[in-house]
C-alpha cells in the first residue's frame, strides 16, 4: 500500500460555531479550510478513502477532530492533495502552509500548533507549492460529494 502525506480542502458555505469534540466550540468563517494529515500507517493513502467514506455516509460516531468538521453541514469536502513518500512529512507541510487556522485541531499526537489552517479564497495553487516546497510531487482530485 501506498504511504504518504495529503491536504483535504474544505469549503465552509456558512460562518458558524461547530464543536469539535474535546477541543469544543470553535468557530469557522465562510471561506476554506485546508487538513494536512499523514498515511504512514498499515493502509497508507487509502485513509484518504476512508475519510472521504466518512464524509458521505458518517457510518460510524465521530472519533478524529477532522470527523466533527466533516459531520456539519455547512462544510463541503471539495478536493485533496496526496503525495506518496515514506518521510514524516506530515509537519513539515503543515509548517510550510501555515497561517491563521483553528489551533489545537488535529495535532494531539505532535508538538504542532494545528494542522487545520484557514484561507478566504481556494487556496489549490498555493498548496501545490507548498508540496513541492516540501519536495513532494502532489496530485490533486476532486470529491465533492454533496
Amino acid at each position: 500500500m501506498d504511504k504518504g502525506v495529503y491536504c483535504l480542502i474544505f469549503e465552509c458555505i456558512a460562518s458558524k460555531n461547530i464543536r469539535i469534540g474535546a477541543l469544543g466550540k470553535r468557530e469557522f468563517l465562510l471561506g476554506w479550510y485546508l487538513y494536512v494529515g499523514s498515511a504512514l500507517g498499515n493502509g497508507g493513502l487509502s485513509r484518504v478513502n476512508r475519510h472521504i467514506r466518512f464524509y458521505r455516509e458518517q457510518y460510524r460516531k465521530p472519533k478524529w477532530h477532522i470527523d466533527y468538521l466533516m459531520m456539519d453541514r455547512s462544510v463541503r469536502f471539495r478536493k485533496v492533495m496526496c503525495a506518496r513518500t515514506e518521510m514524516n512529512l506530515e509537519c513539515v507541510l503543515a509548517a510550510v502552509i501555515g497561517g491563521d487556522g483553528v489551533s489545537g485541531f488535529g495535532c494531539s499526537d505532535c508538538d504542532c500548533e494545528k494542522h487545520l489552517f484557514y484561507r478566504e479564497e481556494i487556496p489549490e495553487m498555493e498548496i501545490f507549492a507548498a508540496f513541492k516546497t516540501v519536495g513532494l510531487c502532489g496530485t490533486i482530485s476532486d470529491v465533492d460529494v454533496n
